[in-house]
Protein backbone atom coordinates (compact mmCIF):
# COMPACT_ATOMS: atom_id res chain seq x y z
CA UNK A 1 0.00 0.00 0.00
CA UNK A 2 1.18 3.48 -0.83
CA UNK A 3 -0.05 5.72 1.98
CA UNK A 4 -0.26 9.49 1.83
CA UNK A 5 -1.70 11.73 4.55
CA UNK A 6 -2.08 15.48 4.35
CA UNK A 7 -3.62 18.13 6.55
CA UNK A 8 -4.97 21.17 4.74
CA UNK A 9 -5.68 24.55 6.31
CA UNK A 10 -8.69 26.58 5.14
CA UNK A 11 -8.39 28.57 1.93
CA UNK A 12 -10.60 31.35 0.57
CA UNK A 13 -13.67 30.25 -1.37
CA UNK A 14 -12.95 30.56 -5.10
CA UNK A 15 -14.72 27.61 -6.73
CA UNK A 16 -17.38 28.33 -9.32
CA UNK A 17 -20.90 27.13 -8.69
CA UNK A 18 -23.37 25.10 -10.74
CA UNK A 19 -24.64 27.02 -13.71
CA UNK A 20 -21.36 28.75 -14.58
CA UNK A 21 -21.50 27.95 -18.28
CA UNK A 22 -23.06 25.17 -20.29
CA UNK A 23 -20.44 22.63 -19.24
CA UNK A 24 -21.64 22.89 -15.64
CA UNK A 25 -25.36 22.35 -16.27
CA UNK A 26 -26.84 19.95 -13.70
CA UNK A 27 -30.02 18.37 -15.03
CA UNK A 28 -32.71 16.29 -13.29
CA UNK A 29 -33.11 12.72 -14.46
CA UNK A 30 -34.33 9.37 -13.11
CA UNK A 31 -32.96 5.87 -12.70
CA UNK A 32 -35.27 2.85 -12.63
CA UNK A 33 -34.20 -0.11 -10.50
CA UNK A 34 -36.73 -2.93 -10.60
CA UNK A 35 -40.02 -1.50 -9.29
CA UNK A 36 -38.33 1.64 -7.98
CA UNK A 37 -37.81 4.98 -9.69
CA UNK A 38 -35.00 7.06 -8.23
CA UNK A 39 -34.87 10.79 -8.87
CA UNK A 40 -31.36 11.89 -9.75
CA UNK A 41 -29.13 14.67 -11.06
CA UNK A 42 -26.71 14.29 -13.97
CA UNK A 43 -24.05 16.50 -15.51
CA UNK A 44 -21.27 16.33 -18.05
CA UNK A 45 -20.79 14.86 -21.53
CA UNK A 46 -22.31 11.41 -22.13
CA UNK A 47 -18.93 10.06 -23.31
CA UNK A 48 -16.99 11.31 -20.28
CA UNK A 49 -15.47 9.03 -17.66
CA UNK A 50 -18.23 7.89 -15.33
CA UNK A 51 -18.65 9.07 -11.73
CA UNK A 52 -21.39 7.90 -9.35
CA UNK A 53 -22.07 9.96 -6.20
CA UNK A 54 -23.97 8.58 -3.19
CA UNK A 55 -25.36 11.00 -0.60
CA UNK A 56 -25.76 10.52 3.13
CA UNK A 57 -28.26 11.19 5.92
CA UNK A 58 -30.13 13.47 6.22
CA UNK A 59 -29.53 14.77 2.70
CA UNK A 60 -30.41 14.13 -0.92
CA UNK A 61 -28.70 13.98 -4.30
CA UNK A 62 -28.57 17.77 -4.54
CA UNK A 63 -26.02 17.82 -1.73
CA UNK A 64 -23.62 16.99 -4.61
CA UNK A 65 -24.62 19.95 -6.80
CA UNK A 66 -21.23 21.64 -6.56
CA UNK A 67 -19.33 18.43 -7.25
CA UNK A 68 -21.55 17.60 -10.23
CA UNK A 69 -20.77 20.97 -11.78
CA UNK A 70 -17.03 20.67 -11.09
CA UNK A 71 -16.92 17.17 -12.55
CA UNK A 72 -18.85 18.26 -15.63
CA UNK A 73 -16.49 21.15 -16.29
CA UNK A 74 -13.61 18.67 -16.09
CA UNK A 75 -15.24 16.43 -18.72
CA UNK A 76 -16.68 13.67 -16.51
CA UNK A 77 -20.16 12.21 -16.80
CA UNK A 78 -21.46 12.41 -13.22
CA UNK A 79 -24.63 11.03 -11.67
CA UNK A 80 -25.98 11.65 -8.15
CA UNK A 81 -29.02 9.60 -7.18
CA UNK A 82 -31.61 9.95 -4.42
CA UNK A 83 -31.03 6.63 -2.75
CA UNK A 84 -33.60 4.07 -1.63
CA UNK A 85 -36.09 5.71 0.72
CA UNK A 86 -35.11 9.25 -0.23
CA UNK A 87 -36.74 9.09 -3.65
CA UNK A 88 -40.53 9.10 -3.38
CA UNK A 89 -40.70 6.41 -6.07
CA UNK A 90 -38.24 4.13 -4.25
CA UNK A 91 -39.62 3.93 -0.72
CA UNK A 92 -40.36 0.33 0.32
CA UNK A 93 -42.08 -0.07 3.67
CA UNK A 94 -40.11 -2.78 5.50
CA UNK A 95 -37.02 -2.17 7.62
CA UNK A 96 -35.51 -5.26 5.96
CA UNK A 97 -35.57 -3.42 2.64
CA UNK A 98 -32.81 -1.07 3.84
CA UNK A 99 -29.97 -3.45 4.62
CA UNK A 100 -26.55 -2.57 3.26
CA UNK A 101 -26.62 -5.39 0.72
CA UNK A 102 -29.77 -3.87 -0.81
CA UNK A 103 -28.11 -0.46 -0.94
CA UNK A 104 -25.04 -1.94 -2.64
CA UNK A 105 -27.33 -3.62 -5.16
CA UNK A 106 -28.94 -0.27 -5.89
CA UNK A 107 -25.53 1.33 -6.39
CA UNK A 108 -24.64 -1.41 -8.86
CA UNK A 109 -27.80 -0.63 -10.83
CA UNK A 110 -27.08 3.11 -10.68
CA UNK A 111 -23.63 2.50 -12.15
CA UNK A 112 -25.11 0.48 -14.99
CA UNK A 113 -27.32 3.45 -15.82
CA UNK A 114 -24.09 5.34 -16.55
CA UNK A 115 -23.01 2.69 -19.06
CA UNK A 116 -20.58 -0.21 -19.16
CA UNK A 117 -16.99 -0.19 -18.01
CA UNK A 118 -15.22 0.91 -14.82
CA UNK A 119 -16.38 4.00 -12.98
CA UNK A 120 -15.36 6.26 -10.10
CA UNK A 121 -17.41 5.91 -6.91
CA UNK A 122 -17.85 8.80 -4.45
CA UNK A 123 -19.77 8.63 -1.17
CA UNK A 124 -20.49 10.75 1.89
CA UNK A 125 -21.90 9.71 5.29
CA UNK A 126 -24.25 6.73 4.64
CA UNK A 127 -23.27 6.95 0.99
CA UNK A 128 -19.71 6.46 2.19
CA UNK A 129 -20.65 3.31 4.10
CA UNK A 130 -22.30 1.96 0.97
CA UNK A 131 -19.22 2.93 -1.05
CA UNK A 132 -16.85 1.04 1.29
CA UNK A 133 -19.08 -2.06 1.06
CA UNK A 134 -19.37 -1.73 -2.72
CA UNK A 135 -15.58 -1.44 -3.11
CA UNK A 136 -15.13 -4.54 -0.97
CA UNK A 137 -17.54 -6.60 -3.08
CA UNK A 138 -16.97 -5.18 -6.58
CA UNK A 139 -13.40 -3.85 -6.86
CA UNK A 140 -13.20 -4.96 -10.49
CA UNK A 141 -15.85 -2.38 -11.41
CA UNK A 142 -14.08 0.63 -9.93
CA UNK A 143 -11.44 2.94 -11.32
CA UNK A 144 -11.23 4.70 -7.97
CA UNK A 145 -12.99 5.22 -4.64
CA UNK A 146 -13.51 8.52 -2.82
CA UNK A 147 -15.16 8.73 0.60
CA UNK A 148 -15.95 11.93 2.49
CA UNK A 149 -16.27 11.95 6.28
CA UNK A 150 -17.07 8.25 6.81
CA UNK A 151 -14.15 6.07 7.95
CA UNK A 152 -13.78 2.48 6.88
CA UNK A 153 -16.39 0.42 8.79
CA UNK A 154 -13.76 -1.77 10.45
CA UNK A 155 -11.83 1.30 11.59
CA UNK A 156 -15.05 2.74 13.01
CA UNK A 157 -15.81 -0.54 14.79
CA UNK A 158 -12.33 -0.54 16.34
CA UNK A 159 -12.79 3.05 17.50
CA UNK A 160 -16.12 2.16 19.10
CA UNK A 161 -14.29 -0.52 21.11
CA UNK A 162 -11.33 1.62 22.17
CA UNK A 163 -12.27 5.29 22.07
CA UNK A 164 -14.88 6.60 24.55
CA UNK A 165 -15.08 9.82 22.56
CA UNK A 166 -16.23 7.93 19.47
CA UNK A 167 -18.79 6.07 21.60
CA UNK A 168 -20.14 9.45 22.72
CA UNK A 169 -20.22 10.78 19.15
CA UNK A 170 -22.12 7.72 17.94
CA UNK A 171 -24.81 7.78 20.64
CA UNK A 172 -27.28 9.30 18.19
CA UNK A 173 -27.43 6.00 16.26
CA UNK A 174 -29.43 4.32 19.02
CA UNK A 175 -31.83 7.26 19.13
CA UNK A 176 -32.39 6.96 15.40
CA UNK A 177 -33.13 3.25 15.80
CA UNK A 178 -36.06 3.83 18.19
CA UNK A 179 -39.20 2.22 16.73
CA UNK A 180 -42.80 3.32 16.56
CA UNK A 181 -42.25 6.76 15.16
CA UNK A 182 -40.44 8.02 18.27
CA UNK A 183 -37.34 9.09 16.37
CA UNK A 184 -39.39 10.68 13.61
CA UNK A 185 -41.46 12.71 16.07
CA UNK A 186 -38.37 13.97 17.84
CA UNK A 187 -36.84 15.20 14.60
CA UNK A 188 -39.94 16.68 12.94
CA UNK A 189 -41.70 18.35 15.88
CA UNK A 190 -41.87 22.15 15.98
CA UNK A 191 -41.26 22.62 12.29
CA UNK A 192 -38.43 20.12 12.16
CA UNK A 193 -36.46 21.72 14.99
CA UNK A 194 -34.70 18.48 15.86
CA UNK A 195 -33.73 17.84 12.27
CA UNK A 196 -32.53 21.41 11.87
CA UNK A 197 -30.35 20.92 14.93
CA UNK A 198 -28.64 17.99 13.20
CA UNK A 199 -27.48 20.32 10.41
CA UNK A 200 -26.40 23.03 12.83
CA UNK A 201 -25.52 26.34 11.22
CA UNK A 202 -23.21 24.85 8.61
CA UNK A 203 -25.55 24.71 5.61
CA UNK A 204 -27.35 27.53 3.79
CA UNK A 205 -30.79 28.14 5.35
CA UNK A 206 -32.59 27.58 2.04
CA UNK A 207 -30.98 24.16 1.63
CA UNK A 208 -31.94 23.18 5.17
CA UNK A 209 -35.51 24.34 4.51
CA UNK A 210 -35.59 22.20 1.38
CA UNK A 211 -34.27 19.12 3.18
CA UNK A 212 -36.71 19.49 6.09
CA UNK A 213 -39.66 19.94 3.73
CA UNK A 214 -38.80 16.76 1.85
CA UNK A 215 -38.36 14.73 5.04
CA UNK A 216 -41.79 15.94 6.19
CA UNK A 217 -43.39 14.10 3.26
CA UNK A 218 -45.27 10.94 4.34
CA UNK A 219 -42.85 8.07 4.94
CA UNK A 220 -39.70 9.92 3.90
CA UNK A 221 -38.00 10.27 7.28
CA UNK A 222 -39.05 6.77 8.34
CA UNK A 223 -37.41 5.35 5.22
CA UNK A 224 -34.20 7.29 5.88
CA UNK A 225 -34.09 6.18 9.53
CA UNK A 226 -34.66 2.58 8.44
CA UNK A 227 -31.03 2.57 7.28
CA UNK A 228 -30.10 2.68 10.97
CA UNK A 229 -32.85 0.29 12.06
CA UNK A 230 -31.72 -2.29 9.51
CA UNK A 231 -28.27 -2.50 11.08
CA UNK A 232 -27.56 -5.62 13.15
CA UNK A 233 -27.91 -5.30 16.91
CA UNK A 234 -24.17 -4.97 17.43
CA UNK A 235 -24.04 -2.25 14.74
CA UNK A 236 -21.43 -4.23 12.80
CA UNK A 237 -21.08 -2.75 9.32
CA UNK A 238 -19.92 -4.67 6.26
CA UNK A 239 -16.59 -3.79 4.70
CA UNK A 240 -13.31 -5.60 4.11
CA UNK A 241 -9.99 -5.02 2.42
CA UNK A 242 -10.05 -2.27 -0.21
CA UNK A 243 -8.07 -2.99 -3.38
CA UNK A 244 -8.78 0.12 -5.46
CA UNK A 245 -7.08 3.55 -5.34
CA UNK A 246 -8.76 5.44 -2.51
CA UNK A 247 -9.10 9.05 -1.40
CA UNK A 248 -10.49 9.65 2.09
CA UNK A 249 -11.34 13.23 3.12
CA UNK A 250 -12.19 14.02 6.75
CA UNK A 251 -12.93 17.28 8.55
CA UNK A 252 -11.25 17.57 11.93
CA UNK A 253 -14.37 19.22 13.39
CA UNK A 254 -16.70 16.38 12.38
CA UNK A 255 -19.32 16.06 15.12
CA UNK A 256 -20.04 12.37 14.48
CA UNK A 257 -16.81 10.77 13.28
CA UNK A 258 -13.64 11.28 15.26
CA UNK A 259 -9.92 11.14 14.64
CA UNK A 260 -9.32 7.59 15.89
CA UNK A 261 -11.45 5.99 13.18
CA UNK A 262 -10.29 8.46 10.54
CA UNK A 263 -6.63 7.73 11.17
CA UNK A 264 -7.29 3.98 11.31
CA UNK A 265 -8.90 3.84 7.89
CA UNK A 266 -5.69 3.52 5.90
CA UNK A 267 -4.92 0.16 7.50
CA UNK A 268 -7.78 -1.32 5.46
CA UNK A 269 -6.65 -0.11 2.03
CA UNK A 270 -4.33 -2.36 -0.01
CA UNK A 271 -3.90 0.14 -2.85
CA UNK A 272 -2.75 3.69 -3.34
CA UNK A 273 -4.31 5.67 -0.48
CA UNK A 274 -4.52 9.37 0.18
CA UNK A 275 -5.89 10.80 3.45
CA UNK A 276 -6.79 14.48 3.37
CA UNK A 277 -7.56 16.23 6.67
CA UNK A 278 -9.46 19.49 6.29
CA UNK A 279 -8.73 21.66 9.30
CA UNK A 280 -11.75 23.47 10.66
CA UNK A 281 -14.19 21.50 8.48
CA UNK A 282 -17.17 19.69 9.91
CA UNK A 283 -19.31 16.80 8.72
CA UNK A 284 -21.16 18.33 5.77
CA UNK A 285 -18.24 18.33 3.38
CA UNK A 286 -20.06 18.22 -0.01
CA UNK A 287 -22.26 21.23 0.85
CA UNK A 288 -20.11 23.22 3.24
CA UNK A 289 -16.63 22.64 1.88
CA UNK A 290 -17.01 22.13 -1.86
CA UNK A 291 -14.27 24.67 -2.58
CA UNK A 292 -11.81 22.51 -0.64
CA UNK A 293 -13.15 19.07 -1.52
CA UNK A 294 -13.49 19.43 -5.28
CA UNK A 295 -9.79 20.01 -6.12
CA UNK A 296 -8.83 16.86 -4.20
CA UNK A 297 -11.57 14.86 -5.88
CA UNK A 298 -10.59 16.01 -9.36
CA UNK A 299 -6.90 15.33 -8.75
CA UNK A 300 -7.67 11.83 -7.47
CA UNK A 301 -9.85 10.99 -10.47
CA UNK A 302 -7.31 12.36 -12.92
CA UNK A 303 -4.58 10.22 -11.35
CA UNK A 304 -6.66 7.07 -11.73
CA UNK A 305 -8.31 7.30 -15.11
CA UNK A 306 -10.72 4.53 -15.95
CA UNK A 307 -9.49 2.00 -18.48
CA UNK A 308 -11.06 2.50 -21.87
Amino acid sequence: MTYETRTETPIPSTAKRAGDGDAAVVAPTAVTVGPHVHTALAAGPPDGEKVLLLHGFPQFADSWTDQLASLARAGYRALAVDQRGYAAGARPGRVADYTVDRLVGDALAFSQALGSGPFHLVGHDWGGLVAWAFATEHPELLASLTVLSTPHPRALAAALRSDPEQVRRSAYVQRFRLPGGVAEAGLLADGGAGLRHVYGDSLPPDRIDSYVARFAEPGALTAALNYYRALPGNLTLPGGRIRVPTLYVWGDQDIALGRTAAEGTGAWVDARYRFEVLEGAGHWLPDENADRVDPHLLAHLAAHAAAS
